[in-house]
Parts: structure tokens; C-alpha cells; sequence
């Protein structure tokens, strides 16, 4: 699992749990306080109408006729109140009057029958000189039934002659009850979406240097050029630069390791020739022999000094991370000169060149890389062409990449040599001479190419003989 997913997880567990506590606590809270803001003013209506009463009531009797008349009209009035969503359209507040006894005296919703003692507890409560409310359902099967009772207790000259209850359907309160929970579920909704996609866009920054730094160190263990990612912060660039030191110190050992191997097997063979020919030269060595020997360490010391200069700058060019140098390179220009560079060589074994240049081409990169590169493949050409043959030289440009090709009409490549043709002092044997180059030529121009963000390939010619290298550049 990545560790952006870890994060949104995390947060995902976290934020559930947090808001479903919150949601649960709100909605209680949000429902209590519409409840409550409904209840208050009915405990003032109450009294109100209850003062009413009292002016109305004749020595200790009460006659609720002005109120039941009052209620009725009112129920009769045609509303259009636009409270925010909801439109009002009539009067839904109830009132019924008992006598000190609790006997109903008045019902404006009929549902008690005048005459009938109530035992309710709001008209109880209320007879006994305590506050009286109520929740009641007037059907058990409807949820939205409920009606809430508040009383108030009708005294005249001190003496407690009856009570009056007011009555409030709670269905268009439970409807701005509902409403607000559907409010609070969408926005809360809206808010846990709103941090998963913030805290994914945070993690994914928060985590996108290490995930540079893993393909960096992916790249540097599959042996690709690779600069080190730019870094944001103290901690991440000093993770940066940790990673680099250990990537130097390990490439340099394992550099040292294998160039030292691998030089000292390439430098036992001319080695060997130079101090045979000089332990016979130390005899009595007839002239024409003397010559032969002597030719010899001088063509063995050239081999050296070939494999040293090769060595210099190959190690000069591994060392390099990224381009030092980046001019504009104009190919045709350098492929003429790298060949007249090789002319003479081609001229001695009877090979021709065959140019397919068309447009110019103009690349970015550093021209003496490219050229060096160009003549090592050149080289390689022509040590494999046959007497009396054509090295063909072309290059084009193919999505976004300029394609160089040179190609021969030697042997080929074996089977067996594909897959290490660009191996370090790795080299095959010439076709007229039998003898090996010192390897490095072909893995030179690996790492130019490598440094130009390009590749290298080699394969044989399809239908017919000969080897095509092709230098892959970006155009």
C-alpha cells in the first residue's frame, strides 16, 4: 500500500468515527432546540390566553366562549406566511380549558368531549401547581402525529379556578427538524469529501519527493544515468544528498573493483608479447627476426597506449551525471568530418562510404561526445567490413528523435554476442586479422548516448549481411 493511500485511510478511519459522533450529537442537539424554541413561546400564549379567562370568568366560573370564538375565527383565517422554505397557510394551535376539577370545559381540536375529567399530564401537573407539558401521539402508527401540550394555571384573586392547555402539532417543526438533518448529512458529506480530496492533494505533494527520490534509486540499481531530484525542505534534501553519497561510494567501489579486473586481464596479453619479444631480442636475434619482434612490441606498446587513452575517457565520461555541455550540433557536418577523420583507414582496406543525408538535422548536445561517439561506431564499420564494400551512412527523424544509422556488410553479429556487445573490453574478433580491439569503443558510446537521454543499438542487417548500429539522440 502507498503511503498516499496510508494517508487517506488513516484520515478516512479517523474522520468517520469523528463525524458520525458529531452528527449523532448535533442532531440530538438541533432537534432539542427546535423543540425548545417551539415550547417558549407556547408557555407565553398559554398565559395570555389564560389572563383572558380570568377577565371573563364571573365569581370563580369561567366561560370560555370569548376564546373558543376567538380560536375558532382564527382557525378559519387563510394564511400565506413564507417562513424560509415552508409556507404557512393556516392556524394549527389548539387550546382546551378544564375547571379546577380537571373537568373539560372546552376542546377546539374536539378530541376531548366537554364534561370529561382529563387526566393528563399537563393538566395535572399543572392543577397541582407545577409546570405541565407534554408530548402526545395522537395516532401510535404516525411518527409525525405528535402534538406538544404547555398549560397554564387560571387563578382568580389567588384562588386556582381552572386551567387552560395550548396544543401544537409538531409536524411542520419535525419538518424543519428533518430538513436540517438533511442540511447537516449533505454538508458534512461535502466536508468529508473535500478533506479526502485536500488530503490526497497533500499527501501527494507531501510524498512526491519520495516518490522522485524511489524512482532515482530505482534507476541508479538498474545502472541508468540519473540526476538527483530536486529536493524541497532540510530534511528531504539531506535524505537527497545521504542517498547520493551512498550511490557514489558504492559506485565508486564497484567501479574500481571492475575496472581493476578487467584491466588487468586486457593488459596481461600485449603485456606478455612486449617482455617475450624483449627476453629474445636480449640474444643473438637475426635481423629480419629483430625486425618482426621489435614491430611487434612497438604494435603491442600502441595497443596500450590506444586502451589508456580509451580508458581516460570513458572513466571521464562515467563520472558525468548529467550534460556539462550543450551546444546545437548540426549532423551532416559532423558525420563528414568523423568519416574524413577515418578516411585514410577506409581508403587502405578498400572500403567506401555511401552518405543518405537528407534535410540537416540539428540536434542539442555536446559536440565532442557526439562526434567521439560517431567515429567509435565508424571505426567498429569499418574494422568489419569486407575488402571492396560499402559502409552506408543515414539519419533521419523519428517522434521527437534523430536516428543515426551506420551500417556494414560484414559478418554480423553472433548469437552469442548480442547481449554483450556493450559490455566493458568485451569485443569480438576481426574477420581478417583474428585480433580483438580493447572493448571499449561500443560502451563508450552507450554511456554518450545514456548521457544524452538517448540509446544505442546494434543488430544485424534483416535480409541480407552485415551489422546496423543505430545512435538514438533526442532531436
Amino acid at each position: 500500500m502507498s503511503l498516499t493511500s496510508r494517508f487517506l485511510l488513516g484520515f478516512a478511519l479517523v474522520a468517520s468515527v469523528g463525524l458520525f459522533v458529531l452528527f449523532s450529537q448535533l442532531i440530538r442537539r438541533v432537534e432539542r432546540q427546535y423543540f425548545e424554541a417551539i415550547e417558549e413561546p407556547m408557555v407565553d400564549v398559554a398565559n395570555i390566553l389564560a389572563e383572558i379567562l380570568v377577565a371573563d370568568a364571573k365569581n370563580g366560573v369561567l366561560e370560555p366562549q370569548a376564546v373558543e370564538q376567538a380560536i375558532r375565527a382564527a382557525h378559519g383565517r387563510e394564511l400565506n406566511a413564507q417562513i424560509y422554505n415552508r409556507t404557512k397557510t393556516q392556524v394549527d394551535m389548539q387550546v382546551y380549558v378544564t375547571d379546577a376539577q380537571g373537568r373539560v370545559l372546552f376542546d377546539s381540536a374536539g378530541i376531548e368531549k366537554p364534561g370529561t375529567i382529563s387526566n393528563h399530564r399537563d393538566v395535572n401537573l399543572t392543577l397541582m401547581g407545577q409546570y405541565g407539558a407534554r408530548s402526545s401521539r395522537i395516532s401510535e402508527y404516525d411518527p409525525l402525529s405528535v402534538v406538544m401540550y404547555v398549560g397554564a394555571p387560571i387563578r382568580q384573586n389567588g384562588k386556582l379556578i381552572g386551567m387552560l392547555s395550548v396544543a401544537k402539532p409538531q409536524r411542520g417543526v419535525l419538518a424543519f427538524v428533518w430538513e436540517t438533518e438533511r442540511w447537516l448529512k449533505w454538508s458534512i458529506v461535502t466536508t468529508v469529501v473535500l478533506m479526502l480530496l485536500g488530503i490526497y492533494l497533500a499527501a501527494r505533494w507531501a510524498t512526491r519527493p519520495l516518490d522522485d527520490l524511489a524512482r532515482h534509486a530505482l534507476a541508479v540499481s538498474r545502472g541508468e544515468r540519473s540526476a538527483s531530484p530536486h529536493m524541497p525542505g532540510h530534511q528531504m534534501k539531506t535524505l537527497a544528498k545521504a542517498l547520493e553519497d551512498m550511490r557514489d561510494a558504492l559506485e565508486g567501489r564497484e567501479y574500481v573493483e571492475n575496472y581493476v579486473q578487467s584491466l588487468t586481464h586486457e593488459l596481461k596479453s600485449p603485456v606478455a608479447a612486449i617482455l617475450g619479444a624483449s627476453e629474445i631480442l636480449q640474444g643473438d636475434v637475426p635481423e629480419p627476426k629483430r625486425a618482426r619482434f621489435l614491430q611487434n612490441i612497438r604494435s603491442e606498446a600502441d595497443r596500450l597506449r590506444d586502451l589508456l587513452e580509451r580508458l581516460l575517457h570513458l572513466a571521464a565520461l562515467e563520472k558525468q551525471k548529467t550534460l556539462e555541455n550543450r551546444e546545437s550540433v548540426n549532423l551532416r557536418e559532423m558525420l563528414d568530418r568523423a568519416w574524413d577523420h577515418h578516411a585514410l583507414i577506409a581508403a587502405s582496406r578498400e572500403v567506401s562510404l555511401q552518405r543518405d543525408l537528407a534535410d540537416e538535422l540539428v540536434i542539442q548536445g555536446d559536440p565532442w561526445l557526439i562526434e567521439l561517439a560517431l567515429s567509435n561506431l565508424i571505426q567498429n564499420a569499418i574494422d568489419f567490413a569486407p575488402k571492396g564494400s560499402a559502409i552506408v551512412i543515414r539519419y533521419y527523424r523519428f517522434d521527437a528523435k534523430a536516428v543515426i544509422e551506420i551500417e556494414d556488410r560484414g559478418p554480423g553479429i553472433p548469437d552469442y554476442a548480442r547481449e554483450r556487445v556493450f559490455e566493458r573490453f568485451y569485443s569480438l574478433p576481426r574477420p581478417d586479422t583474428g585480433k580483438k580491439s580493447t572493448g571499449l569503443g561500443l560502451c563508450f558510446v552507450k554511456e554518450v548516448a545514456q548521457l544524452h537521454g538517448g540509446s544505442v543499438e546494434l543488430s544485424n542487417v534483416e535480409g541480407g549481411t552485415g551489422a546496423k548500429a543505430m545512435l538514438i539522440l533526442p532531436a
